[in-house]
């Protein structure tokens, strides 16, 4: 009997891009991160940069393991240390598309620093955040996405911190792309992963994904928390950063939309610019 998976048909236009002896994925049923995965690889098939010139950086955490299933040179590096390790590649091989793809406590907790340096710089490189608002894979601790109010293994009384924005952090730290979906705005997700492929400068999208442990830990199914989502995202044009905090459990809308596209030099460009005089 042979033990090679098949995927199924909606699969068939990436199936080149997936590693699928690896399959099934580790991930939880129900979780976000598939969706991002899948969208991804589209983009990168749709868009005009030839597919050996993609590399993807991943750090630890649930979605770090994309890098794991992706038929594409690929990086899987220490936790909070892939956006400096994707900057070596592209400060290196300037012709690579170098896209990040990592969690919110990876890219903004553990990681925090390297990445708002990294906007300061505007460096040349593409990050994918899946925030699921909590450290999955690590326990259930709270993260520094974690909404007010929301329960975690240290947090169980509700978190009382004000939470970060992503685009309102990436932005006052000097992104020149950032753009916010969930995993359930799919096409919009796939034409911002296109424009940031084709940005020149940092560019930063932020994908909300449902967690099944961040549901059980607050007392909900999985598929209250997608409820939660579909009725509470709204899609804005030309979003105000400053309005982009996610109040996960309480009336406010969480705020969908692309909040900057600019140009500015990236550090690559000035780098190589001033080494070839």
């Amino acid at each position: 009997m042979s033990s090679k998976i098949e995927l199924p048909p909606t699969y068939k236009d990436i199936e080149d891009l997936i590693r699928v002896d690896r399959l099934p994925t580790i991930w939880c049923p129900g979780c976000g991160i598939g969706i991002v995965l899948k969208t991804l690889l589209r983009a990168i098939k749709k868009s005009d940069i030839d597919v050996d010139r993609h590399v993807i950086v991943s750090g630890i955490g649930c979605a770090g393991r994309v890098s794991g299933y992706v038929r594409l040179d690929s990086y899987h590096v220490l936790h909070g240390r892939a956006i400096p390790f994707a900057i070596g590649i592209k400060l290196a091989k300037p012709e690579l598309e170098v896209t990040v793809v990592s969690g919110d406590g990876d890219i903004v907790g553990i990681g925090g620093n390297h990445f708002i340096h990294a906007a300061r710089r505007n460096h040349d490189i593409n990050v994918v955040i899946v925030n699921n608002m909590i450290y999955g894979m690590t326990g259930g601790q709270v993260a520094p996405t974690t909404p007010r109010g929301a329960r975690t293994t240290t947090t169980p009384y509700g978190n009382i911190e004000r939470s970060i924005s992503i685009p309102l952090l990436a932005i006052a730290a000097g992104a020149t792309y950032v753009a916010r979906w969930s995993v359930l705005h799919v096409d919009h997700m796939m034409n911002s992963f296109i424009k940031m492929f084709r940005h020149k400068g940092f560019a930063v999208v932020e994908i909300l994904s449902p967690c099944t442990l961040f549901a059980s830990r607050n007392g909900i199914e999985l598929l209250q928390l997608y409820e939660i989502l579909r009725r509470k995202c709204k899609i804005v044009s030309n979003p105000d950063p400053w309005e982009s905090h996610i109040d996960i459990f309480g009336d406010k809308p969480i705020i969908l939309g692309e909040f900057i596209e600019i140009e500015r030099p990236s550090y690559e460009e000035l780098v190589w610019s001033s080494i070839r005089g």
